[in-house]
């Protein structure tokens, strides 16, 4: 028998090792290349072209941290923290940032992660524009697909807001649905595969950051060696994040109506969407 203690520093010490160990082998940030064999999968798999990520975020269930006050106590009346990660088109987690506030909002916590400031800063090494398939113009910027919690920009689509929808763009929603459930897909991998993650952890913060991105590495890990099941992602217990509302910019509105005009052409409608939204 070994000390309660002793079992903590254990855990801490060997999430941490995990973490240390795999990250650069398998949650390495993808280069141009990479970029454009994730977005031919997007296309492939969800039909939507010059997706390179799907972004969301997750409350991850935690006892209260000593002397936090609020700080992590969030909307849904429990105390958690935020994992916020970015997914490819195989479940795979391409980025994600641990341990926020649980009070904190999506964007907020997208904002201030390396990933949103990249995003925001054209740090990020993504492809150069491309036109559509099927089509001689425009060239458009690859980017992510999030849900209405995000600004949409250049290189983020979010929906629509669903008040007096045309039908091009409730198209356009369904359309970037189908590609944005991939990572509520890998989250219920997540859970499934790591049950601890089905009930509030009882561990230090500290301990319990380090074990939540050990299990993301470990996902991935899996997800390399041993491939896919849907079953695993037809239920979870993470919690979906608060959906605030924010505004994009001009530039991503005006590649929102591009996106919105090429999934109502010839070259761009699947023969199901209108019976679909």
């Amino acid at each position: 028998m070994i000390g309660k203690s002793t079992a903590s520093v254990i855990i801490r010490e060997t999430c941490v090792a995990i973490w240390e160990v795999l990250h650069a082998a398998v949650m390495a940030q993808p280069h141009k290349e990479e970029c454009l064999k994730i977005a031919d999968q997007f296309q492939q798999s969800c039909d939507f072209p010059n997706c390179v990520g799907a972004i969301d975020g997750k409350h991850i269930r935690i006892k209260k941290p000593i002397r936090s006050g609020s700080q992590y106590f969030n909307y849904k009346k429990f105390f958690s923290f935020v994992l916020f990660a970015v997914c490819d088109a195989n479940y795979s987690f391409q980025y994600i940032d641990v341990g926020s506030y649980g009070s904190s909002s999506d964007s907020a916590v997208f904002g201030h992660s390396d990933f949103g400031q990249m995003l925001l800063n054209n740090a990020l090494d993504l492809p150069d524009n491309t036109t559509l398939p099927g089509t001689t113009s425009p060239a458009m910027p690859f980017g992510f697909v999030g849900d209405d919690a995000f600004a949409l920009g250049e290189h983020l689509m979010r929906p629509y807001s669903s008040r007096g929808l045309s039908i091009a763009r409730r198209v356009f929603n369904y359309r970037l649905t189908r590609a944005r459930r991939v990572v509520e897909c890998a989250f219920g991998i997540l859970a499934n595969k790591w049950l601890f993650l089905h009930t509030p952890i009882h561990l230090k913060l500290e301990t319990t950051i380090s074990a939540v991105k050990a299990a993301c590495v470990l996902h991935n890990f899996v997800r390399e060696r041993d491939g896919y099941n849907f079953e695993d992602s037809l239920s979870h217990s993470l919690e979906s994040h608060l959906p605030s509302v924010v505004r994009g910019h001009r530039q991503g509105a005006a590649v929102r109506e591009h996106f919105t005009a090429y999934f109502m052409s010839p070259h761009g409608a699947l023969p199901w969407q209108l019976e679909a939204i």
